[in-house]
């Protein structure tokens, strides 16, 4: 059996997904397990090798059937070298994961940002390929970006092109001044609008979520949905608060870069979608030049969870030898 197989990895915060994909770009098969980072990176790469060591002993293949491993992180990644510089979210500084994961298998391995990774699948399998200028933002626990100009990724001079959420707005999503010392994300993300709720929930307001929060579990995007659903006030309220931002925010950056499309992604839109979206679109509009803005698609991602195991046979198209 040729190496005909593609592993692709989503490696998060709080999980890594893993995916088998055959020959045809199809995903056969599926493994997720929880992040460990009390472990250091040693114990992170012993996951990961032992995530990808699973799938294929599950699937009755050997490491040489396997033509790549590509790897999403949430951080700022060099993937011609593998070296990550920082991955706030894994504990990571200044690491080569590429040559460590190397020691313990004998597959090429490929890694990328995960939102640049995500705009891989999003632009091979949702548009063929079809679109010039794009921005991709993911809305979850933080707010992530990639650019596309010309049909080509943007990664930067030294790859940290798409740090879209460390941006620095003030509360309506205006450009700002480090005087405010407010980011994107610290305004607009799943973290900033739970941090906003609560914050008024102490103050006595009444919210559905109330009772979640007092028993100290996170509050998810799937919270956040259901008390939108209800109508509660106090949620509904936030969330269209980060809606003007985001879309404020992105028209700016159409005005500057002149997108043709925007594609929103992340836990937060996709659990969110139908109420955000009007929303975000109606802010966009009020803030970019009509002429500059009138032509951009916005659009959720269709492939959720999976536009990163997507972009893994892309980057690997893009990296491997001989391709």
């Amino acid at each position: 059996m040729d190496k005909s197989f593609l592993i692709s990895i989503d490696l998060g915060g709080t999980k890594i997904l893993s995916a088998l994909i055959d020959s045809q770009n199809k995903i056969v098969d599926r493994l997720k397990v929880p992040t460990e980072i009390n472990n250091g990176t040693d114990g992170l790469t012993n996951l990961i090798s032992n995530s990808v060591n699973d799938l294929i002993s599950k699937n009755k293949l050997m490491q040489k059937n396997i033509k790549a491993i590509c790897i999403g992180v949430p951080g700022t990644v060099n993937p011609f070298t593998g070296f990550i510089s920082n991955a706030p979210n894994l504990g990571i500084q200044n690491y080569n994961i590429k040559n460590a994961l190397s020691k313990h298998l004998s597959i090429p391995i490929l890694v990328e940002n995960d939102v640049n990774l995500a705009g891989l699948g999003i632009k091979k399998f949702e548009f063929d390929d079809n679109v010039k200028n794009m921005l991709i933002v993911f809305i979850g626990t933080g707010i992530g970006s990639a650019l596309f100009f010309n049909g080509q990724l943007y990664r930067g001079s030294t790859f940290y092109a798409g740090e879209i959420g460390h941006m620095l707005v003030n509360k309506k999503g205006y450009f700002s001044s480090k005087k405010t010392l407010k980011t994107f994300e610290l305004t607009a993300s799943r973290l900033a609008i739970v941090k906003a709720i609560k914050k008024e929930i102490k103050k006595g307001k009444k919210s559905l979520l109330s009772e979640l929060i007092s028993t100290g579990k996170p509050i998810k995007s799937k919270d956040l949905a259901y008390a939108v659903e209800q109508n509660d006030l106090l949620t509904v309220k936030h969330v269209s608060k980060a809606c003007e931002v985001i879309g404020t925010v992105i028209g700016s950056l159409t005005t500057f870069l002149n997108f043709d499309t925007i594609v929103f992604g992340g836990g937060v839109i996709e659990a969110l979608q139908d109420f955000m979206m009007p929303l975000i679109k109606e802010a966009f509009h009020n803030s970019v030049i009509v002429d500059c803005g009138k032509e951009t698609k916005l659009v959720a991602t269709k492939l959720g969870d999976d536009a990163a195991l997507y972009g893994g046979i892309s980057l690997s198209e893009e990296l491997l030898p001989g391709k």
